[in-house]
Formats: C-alpha cells, sequence, structure tokens
C-alpha cells in the first residue's frame, strides 16, 4: 500500500531530507518537516555549479516559526534549484515530494539514508 506522506521509492535522511534514486538525484524536504516548520516563507540554497557534501550544511528554510539547516544527503554538484520553490516557498508546504523539490544533485557519493519504513519510525508515525 502506497503511504503518500513516505513515498517508499524514495530514501530518507535523519535531518528530513529525501532524495530519489534518478540522476542527476533529486533532493527534498519530507511533508513531515514542511509540517513541523510550518509556513515557509524563505529558502537559501546552493548554486548550480556548487559542490555538496553529504551531511553538512548547504541552505535555510525560513518559515513563520523558525529558521532550519538544510543538509545535503549526498555529496556531489549541483546541477540544478528549483527556481520556482525559491520565488514560492509555499510550494514546498503544499507538494514536497513534487513540485517543492529543491535541488538535483550530479551525485559521486550517498550519505546515510534510510528506507521509508525506517524513517517512519523514526518520525514516529
Amino acid at each position: 500500500m502506497a503511504d503518500a506522506t513516505f513515498p517508499a521509492q524514495l530514501q530518507y535522511t535523519v535531518e528530513h531530507e529525501w532524495l530519489d534514486g534518478s540522476d542527476p538525484a533529486v533532493v527534498g524536504i519530507t511533508s513531515t518537516a514542511a509540517e513541523a516548520l510550518g509556513d515557509i516563507v524563505y529558502l537559501e540554497l546552493p548554486a548550480v555549479g556548487d559542490d555538496v557534501t553529504a551531511g553538512t550544511v548547504i541552505g535555510e528554510i525560513e518559515s513563520t516559526k523558525s529558521v532550519s539547516e538544510l543538509y545535503s544527503p549526498v555529496t556531489g554538484t549541483v546541477v540544478a534549484v528549483n527556481d520556482a520553490a525559491v520565488d514560492d516557498p509555499s510550494l514546498v508546504n503544499s507538494d514536497p515530494f513534487g513540485e517543492g523539490w529543491l535541488l538535483k544533485v550530479d551525485v559521486s557519493e550517498v550519505g546515510p539514508v534510510l528506507t521509508a519504513d525506517e524513517y517512519k519510525a523514526q518520525v514516529g508515525a
């Protein structure tokens, strides 16, 4: 049975990011993180061409409640940034696994990731 809150085809991090298995990999934050943050009003993301390292801070997500750090789930080079989400951060709230994706990264290494069931257990769902 598919679970819209925890898509089984994705991989997750303990910091609430997700990535798909494509190449380049699409990266975003989970619906759990988006809900906890509340209304997202600003995204600070790395630029196309920037190198990112798995487990390190690569940006910030600001909501009406707080500012949270964004961590990279992979090591590689950013090949695309979702300008639509930067222009309208509410896309991350309304569709975190679709239109609210954040980055595409040409991956050289995947950091520690969880399956959907492992992530679901971590967040207590």
